[in-house]
């Protein structure tokens, strides 16, 4: 697994692709893509990650993730949350960040994602074309899940649209700023 500063989780190799494509991926690449875009963490932000098998944050993880699936009663053993707070754009020549979570979680038999979106200000950096003052135009940000077998994959709407820089009053789950997928038999609810 590895959280790339470019909004990316993937597995096996790191992503240093910054301007986004959609899914399915023509190479054939599974990764998470909370907020696929031209992040630029040394401006300004952090990005943080880690796993934790804490029992107080796994029954609140658990508790959501059967209200959303609750055909499918789901009792997290592990996680791992990433987060990019207030990260600035590639080129930036202002205050704007950014800030999202990812949330991938397991019972050792259903694997969920989740992510989060508190505030988002920018859509694209300057190396994908975006303004520098304002973080828009260009190519912007992606959201959502490619599995890598071009059938099992989600483009959250509005991924590389101007329209993604609303993504926190959109959801799949009736929650502000929240999607969620079920990834092992691969399940978007409420879609």
């Amino acid at each position: 697994l590895q959280v790339n500063n470019n909004g990316v989780i993937s597995f096996e190799e790191p992503v240093r692709q910054y301007t986004p494509d959609p899914f399915p991926l023509v190479d054939g690449r599974p990764f998470v893509a909370p907020y696929w875009g031209d992040v630029d963490n040394v401006l300004g932000g952090d990005i943080f990650y880690r796993q934790t098998t804490d029992p107080a944050l796994l029954g609140d993880i658990s508790q959501d993730i059967t209200q959303y699936f609750p055909k499918s009663p789901f009792t997290a053993t592990w996680a791992l949350v990433a987060t990019w707070d207030h990260v600035a754009y590639y080129g930036s020549i202002s205050e704007k960040g950014n800030t999202f979570q990812a949330v991938l979680t397991t019972d050792s038999n259903m694997f969920y994602i989740i992510l989060n979106y508190w505030d988002i200000q920018w859509t694209t950096g300057a190396a994908s074309d975006g303004d520098a003052e304002t973080g828009l135009g260009g190519t912007p940000a992606h959201a959502g899940f490619n599995s890598g077998d071009d059938t099992n994959f989600y483009n959250i709407p509005g991924s590389q649209t101007d329209a993604i820089i609303n993504i926190t009053t959109t959801s799949n789950v009736k929650v502000p700023g929240r999607w969620v997928f079920r990834v092992d038999n691969f399940q978007v609810t409420g879609v």
